[in-house]
């Protein structure tokens, strides 16, 4: 197995077990991300991102599959199930993920789903109906970006 292919097993199987610091210390210290809710996060946001995440997600399930990578590029399929901690409603969510490496870490990290079709799971009603609009998907955006920041400066993550 490619090193690059075991640090991507290693990434979810962190995951899995709800390893944020394993996660965090996988990414290089210049890493960036992007997913549909949080778009170019960059350096410490991007490990931070996941330890908010694990923190919260008390009954995440994680799933991985179709693990590849070489010297300069990965790839990963990955399912997680969880209540979305502001209205508590389930998310069944489908990702694939593209992975760029530098010294041995991951570099750039981009996530991608429908983020119409999480809306509607996480929000229910108006997720479903207005899932689409860029007012709505702007405004998921911006509540995860606050509450990512609130989370570092408790956090004292700088």
């Amino acid at each position: 197995m490619h090193p690059n292919e075991e640090l991507i097993q290693k990434f979810y199987t962190a995951f899995q077990s709800k390893d944020g610091n394993t996660m965090a210390t996988s990414y290089h210290t210049d890493a960036e991300f992007s997913d549909p809710v949080f778009k170019n996060l960059k350096g410490k946001e991007v490990g931070a991102m996941w330890l908010m995440l694990v923190e919260r997600g008390q009954n995440l399930t994680v799933r991985f599959q179709n693990v590849k990578a070489d010297d300069q590029k990965g790839s990963a399929d990955w399912e997680a199930d969880y209540s979305f901690s502001k209205t508590g409603r389930m998310v069944y969510n489908k990702i694939h993920a593209e992975f760029t490496f530098q010294d041995g870490k991951i570099k750039t990290h981009k996530d991608s789903f429908s983020l119409w079709k999480w809306a509607g799971m996480a929000l229910g009603t108006p997720g479903i109906f207005l899932g689409w609009l860029p007012s709505l998907q702007n405004k998921i955006r911006k509540e995860a970006v606050t509450g990512l920041q609130m989370y570092m400066k408790r956090k004292k993550i700088s």
